[in-house]
């Protein structure tokens, strides 16, 4: 699959010594190290998987890297997206990576696409790369990058983090399995939360972009044995390495055409469900809040419905805790049902979504409310500064 003529590949000088590691290893050698010169790789994401992913791969001497992304740096990502530092808060997270990047290695050729990765240019952009790396953190890309991959018949180097887990294969590689064979069908939306909902460790997406980055090389050097097949588990907690067998589906639908991935993971009708669930949902701005707090009323109740560890880093004066997860299985329902004893309800989260989703299940129960527009981080941006962001 990757087969470059190596004859017309030459190391120069500074190759010598930049590279003199590599070349003394049996394993890679000058041959080996043409062939990374050679070769390119598309990295989808400059995130916390990304990360290390491109550090690592440009230190190597891969000659080109392709890098897909949309975003800007935000100082949330500064623990665990290691390729960014604290000047590049604000600015497009690509031209960020770039920079690092030539700073390792002033010979690597970095290609730029800031843009979201969509079934309209997925196949355009990927076209021209060996190999890609899968760094992103939902499943309709992931879904995409893999049919795209498969399309192409390009290996599609995976990584995934959540809390302290991470797992990485390699998919679409000599016959391997691709990520359908592991996930044939996306998790409902919502029941698999973000690492800005869940949190993150932030050396785990290290170790698991080292990983895919290592899995990188072997197949652009054509030694050892991948993860192709094998899906490698890893616990921080436990420190613990597992592996599960992966085998291609024998009924695994063929794939000849690149889809409405949105669509496929059921993300546009929970947006549509959301909407008109948050349409029957009365609102109220934090400006209107805190004129409220600040009148010296008592007839309203201020409930939070994030997570115990969230009401610690940051709050709202007066608010009670009552974690969503509670108002979810019916213990916080009757909970609520007293705090309120007559009183105006008034509900809040981090952003809204899940005080929404909070005052959908008590209405089913009979209980009223008004939902917190922007929750607490629009408390910080628009009212109080003082409070942390997250």
């Amino acid at each position: 699959m990757l087969n470059p003529d190596l004859a017309t590949i030459e190391l120069t000088k500074d190759d010598y010594e930049r590279y003199s590691r590599h070349l003394i290893l049996p394993e890679v050698g000058v041959e080996g190290q043409k062939r990374l010169k050679a070769a390119s790789v598309l990295c989808i994401g400059t995130g916390g998987l990304g990360s290390p992913l491109l550090l690592y791969l440009a230190a190597a001497g891969i000659g080109r890297l392709g890098i897909v992304d949309f975003d800007v740096v935000d100082s949330s990502n500064l623990q665990r997206q290691i390729i960014h530092g604290t000047s590049w808060v604000g600015k497009p997270k690509i031209q960020s990576a770039k920079q690092r990047i030539l700073e390792i290695n002033p010979y690597c050729q970095v290609d730029l696409y800031e843009t979201r990765l969509s079934a309209a240019n997925a196949l355009d952009i990927a076209a021209s790369y060996d190999i890609v790396v899968d760094g992103t953190d939902n499943f309709p890309t992931r879904y995409l990058v893999n049919d795209a991959c498969v399309l192409l018949n390009k290996p599609n180097v995976y990584g995934s983090i959540f809390r302290f887990e991470g797992q990485a294969t390699v998919f679409n590689y000599e016959g391997g399995p691709n990520y359908r064979d592991l996930y044939p069908e996306p998790p409902p939306p919502g029941l698999v939360p973000s690492c800005a909902e869940g949190g993150v460790l932030g050396i785990l997406p290290g170790i698991i972009g080292v990983i895919q980055a290592t899995e990188t090389i072997k197949i652009i050097l054509g030694k050892g044995t991948t993860l192709s097949g094998r899906l490698l588990l890893f616990n921080a907690l436990e420190m613990t390495f597992r592996e599960l067998k992966l085998r291609p589906n024998p009924e695994r639908p063929v794939i000849d055409k690149l889809i409405d991935y949105e669509e496929f993971c059921g993300i546009r009708q929970a947006q549509a469900q959301e909407a008109a669930q948050m349409a029957d949902i009365p609102e109220m701005t934090v400006q209107e809040l805190k004129h409220l707090l600040d009148s010296g009323a008592t007839d309203y109740v201020l409930v939070d419905v994030r997570n115990p560890n969230e009401y610690e880093i940051a709050k709202i004066p007066g608010s009670v805790l009552v974690p969503l997860s509670e108002i979810e299985n019916g213990t916080g329902i009757e909970t609520v049902r007293q705090l309120v004893n007559g009183h105006r309800l008034l509900v809040h989260c981090k952003m809204g979504g899940r005080s929404a989703k909070a005052l959908a299940i008590l209405k089913q129960a009979g209980i009223e409310g008004i939902n917190i527009k922007g929750g607490i981080n629009a408390w910080s941006q628009e009212v109080d500064p003082t409070v942390p962001t997250y």
